[in-house]
């Protein structure tokens, strides 16, 4: 199938990872997938799709189109894949005007009837397609990273360690200046672990940075090429979100990140977040600020418990959430609707 895919950007972190990191599974399975920008205009968002009558399938990554814009992209396009990977029909964690929006709600179940198939970033974001739609058109499909540029050497990985017996332990956090406000929010535990532990720094691998009181920072430009090494180069990672309805649909890409570069994780249990990080196996789950102290004090005064708990964690990664393991479920899905006719007129 030839499958051309509107997205924010190639650039953007849902494309790289959602759709990009497929591509060459894909073209194994004979499969061709082709990016093109969303339109950002009213008048374009209307005009969408009018040229991809070509196309075998056009997949929307993630963006809600004003209703009659998505029944006229439907109309001009063979087959309509929507792929997801936030709870979209929220308002996100920190808007002013609370989580309900009940046009963000329209324009979603819309889209999702309109679409011959939807791809949801976790079970979370399904069961509410489900809600609306037969369960045979809705798809789960994580997002998934590339293990191999994750390239933690046993050398390296005793040389990390031996490092943390006799300096600091570097706690890692990834991610953008939007998530980055999630942190700040997070930040009176930070200084609470800062106090309690004064071995403990953190990384701070992002476009923007904060001051936390009593814990030092190390701030880390992102840089999409050394972003694997500069994980790998810490011991611990840590993941918190706020326990809200926005948040139970991410699909944990930082706790992902940091398992593939084999660190332990400390995350508080909301969503994903309680399935990637299985307690006292792959990392500690923390919802206290006491649990947080308690679990970053014993990961930093014990080596051996942080390898063996990153190495589950890395294997974890490689079985469930690695590209390969994503790409076969996009081709499954693939299958699926390739049976069904060009075109299915939306109701």
């Amino acid at each position: 199938m030839h499958l051309v895919a509107l997205v924010e950007s190639e650039d953007h972190v849902c494309c790289r990872y959602r759709l990009a990191a497929f591509r060459p599974f894909l073209a194994a399975a004979g499969h061709t997938l082709e990016f093109r920008p969303l339109p950002r205009s009213w008048f374009g968002r209307f005009t969408a799709g009018r040229d991809l009558a070509d196309a075998d399938a056009v997949i929307l990554q993630r963006k809600l189109l004003p209703r009659l814009a998505t029944h006229l992209l439907r109309r001009r396009v063979p087959r309509l894949i929507f792929d997801f990977d936030d709870a979209v029909w929220f308002r996100d964690s920190y808007s002013p005007k609370g989580f309900m929006d009940p046009r963000r709600g329209r324009r979603f179940r819309t889209l999702i009837r309109a679409a011959d198939l939807v791809i949801a970033g976790n079970e979370y974001l399904a069961n509410e397609v489900r809600r609306w739609i037969p369960q045979d058109r809705v798809a789960v499909i994580p997002t998934c990273v590339d293990v191999s540029r994750y390239q933690l050497s046993q050398a390296d990985d005793l040389a990390r360690s031996s490092e943390a017996d006799h300096g600091p332990v570097r706690l890692v956090w990834v991610g953008s200046s939007s998530t980055l406000r999630g942190l700040e929010h997070f930040a009176p535990t930070l200084s609470a672990v800062g106090k309690a532990i004064p071995s403990i720094r953190l990384k701070l691998i992002c476009d923007r940075f904060i001051e936390v009181p009593d814990l030092p920072i190390d701030c880390c430009r992102w840089d999409a090429r050394r972003e694997p090494a500069d994980l790998c180069a810490a011991e611990i990672g840590i993941g918190w979100v706020p326990d809200d309805p926005w948040s139970r649909g991410k699909c944990g890409l930082k706790v992902l990140q940091y398992q593939a570069a084999g660190l332990p994780v400390v995350a508080n249990p909301v969503g994903v977040q309680a399935d990637f990080v299985r307690h006292e196996e792959t990392g500690f789950q923390a919802t206290t600020q006491v649990d947080w102290v308690v679990a970053i004090r014993r990961l930093a005064a014990d080596p051996d418990l942080r390898r063996r708990l990153g190495q589950a964690g890395r294997r974890q990664v490689e079985s469930e959430y690695c590209v390969e393991a994503g790409a076969a479920r996009w081709v499954a899905a693939l299958e699926r609707i390739s049976v069904l006719p060009r075109l299915r007129k939306s109701g």
